[in-house]
């Protein structure tokens, strides 16, 4: 893949970044402060801390139904608890709030808490934050919920249903006034106990009707969103969502490279500064889409399986990558290639369940949290030198974590 185009996409996008974070932004009369918090559930206990990022304290604990997924809100106010086995989302208020100031953001901090309300629906899956609100898709009923995120702290909650046809593990997106939805296979013979598989996504209007033909997607899984754009994983290739289409978002397939070895991306993750896209290839490769370049995938080799990966919001052309040696791997996005890596847990098999507890990755202030479950820790790892600065001894298994923080002006 020629690099040039991604290159020149990422580092305008890196200018841009640097002109807003300019000396004198600031007026004289604020202060900056900062805070960062991590929310961790534990692999099999119904619980999720909150610990203070800067002396490890647990600031909160909070009892839940079942295991739970994490996710955090695109605002950083709200994370939330999807317990797939225990058919409910629980909502946490972080206590973390940005305001916007035009050449300033305010930061006020107050206490976390377990919010009143809650979503209940047969197997919770995936949770999908987007501008101020988030898209809730329940695997074993046939809808999905559109939840604005004021809405839930004003405790009267009104939402939007998407029905998704079938049930099935699937997803569904906001892009402006439409809805992109995953589509099962309604014709397929499944078991009792099975969902069918997916086979494409649909754009949906507010009415909730079907815009233009459905765009074939074979086994789609995974979603992320990147300026403008979402991307979904598919055994073709990955399927590219852009708005301002005749008939709502235009939708358009990049095919893998015929060269490329026999995979397919089923994890995606979106930059927040730059426009591009990071995927899993299989299990022991990773994929950087660029959906404008003329080669828009370039193939990225790891030694062993990868166990979790993220990208730095501060540092948008730094990716971590967890393998299963033990080893995390800094991928530069630009590069298109790992430049350095250092030995941080145990050897963690990718062999076994796929639910097995294995570390997870956060990404707070220039610092990486990588949860231990096998030792009842978070670790703390520094982002520039990869070396272990501290450690925070949590409870049980932690497993799920999500960072929240950052700083801005105090009056």
């Amino acid at each position: 893949m020629r690099l040039s185009l991604i290159r020149n996409h990422l580092l305008a996008s890196i200018v841009a970044g640097i002109v807003f974070a300019a000396p004198g932004a600031f007026a004289e009369d604020h202060e900056t402060k900062e805070a960062w918090r991590l929310f961790v559930a534990d692999h099999t206990n119904p619980v999720v801390r909150v610990i203070n990022f800067d002396n490890g304290k647990e600031l909160g604990r909070y009892d839940v139904k079942g295991y739970a997924s994490l996710t955090a809100s695109a605002s950083g106010q709200t994370v939330f608890a999807a317990q797939t086995e225990a058919d409910v989302i629980h909502a946490i208020k972080t206590g973390i709030n940005f305001s916007d100031h035009g050449e300033h953001r305010d930061l006020e901090v107050s206490e976390p808490a377990l919010l009143p309300v809650t979503f209940e629906g047969r197997r919770p899956g995936h949770v999908v934050p987007h501008d101020d609100h988030v898209v809730l898709f329940y695997d074993r009923a046939d809808k999905a919920e559109i939840v604005d995120e004021a809405d839930i702290f004003d405790g009267k909650v009104e939402m939007r249903i998407i029905d998704t046809i079938k049930p099935h593990h699937g997803v569904a997106v906001t892009m402006g006034r439409y809805v992109l939805v995953s589509v099962p296979n309604t014709e397929a013979e499944t078991k009792p106990d099975e969902l069918p598989p997916r086979i494409g996504l649909r754009v949906v209007d507010e009415k909730g009707s079907q815009v233009g033909q459905t765009a074939i997607c074979t086994d789609l899984h995974g979603e992320a969103t990147s300026a403008r754009l979402v991307a979904f994983g598919c055994k073709e290739g990955v399927l590219v969502a852009r708005p301002g289409g005749v008939d709502g978002p235009k939708l358009t397939m990049l095919p893998y490279p015929t060269d490329f070895p026999k995979a397919y991306t089923g994890t995606l993750l979106g930059g927040k500064a730059m426009q591009f896209f990071l995927g899993n290839y299989g299990d022991d490769k990773l994929v950087l889409i660029d959906p404008d370049a003329e080669q828009p995938y370039k193939l990225i080799e790891l030694p062993t399986r990868r166990v979790d990966f993220q990208l730095d919001p501060a540092q948008p052309r730094n990716a971590y990558i967890l393998t299963e040696d033990g080893d995390l791997h800094v991928l530069d996005v630009i590069k298109g290639e790992t430049v350095k890596k250092a030995k941080v847990t145990e050897p963690y098999s990718k062999d076994g369940h796929w639910r097995d507890p294995r570390p997870r990755l956060a990404v707070a202030d220039g610092q990486i949290a990588i949860t231990d479950p096998r030792h009842s820790l978070v670790r703390v790892v520094d982002a520039e030198t990869l070396k272990e600065t501290r450690t925070i001894a949590v409870e049980g298994q932690p497993f799920s974590i999500v960072a929240v923080g950052g700083s801005g002006a105090s009056h």
